[in-house]
């Protein structure tokens, strides 16, 4: 079974989900909460030398503001986005998009 993001050991043993899901929003409360996600997309911003982070989840709408560089969104756009990734350009194998 494939590994996904909610399933990332994070914390004290804990689960990424744990800290930035709904059970981390109950649990830390909403001040802790917000700044718990904002350091995780600060550091996964800079893991991946994105130029922006699309943030999405319903609880997104909990932020009145977003730092420069992360945007709000929807969970549906998330595999289109990394689809985007593997394009190539027309008549070519060559990527549309390149990946430092």
């Amino acid at each position: 079974m494939p590994l996904e993001l909610g399933d990332l050991p994070y914390c004290d043993g804990h689960i990424i989900e744990n800290y930035l899901g709904v059970p981390g929003l109950a649990f830390l409360g909403d001040k802790k909460w917000k700044r718990e996600v904002l350091y995780a997309v600060k550091q996964l911003k800079r893991s991946f030398i994105a130029d922006y982070v699309v943030l999405g989840g319903g609880n997104v709408r909990r932020f009145d503001k977003l730092p420069k560089g992360v945007e709000p969104g929807q969970n549906e756009n998330a595999f289109l986005g990394g689809k985007r990734l593997w394009e190539s350009k027309r008549h070519s194998r060559e990527l549309k998009w390149r990946v430092l």
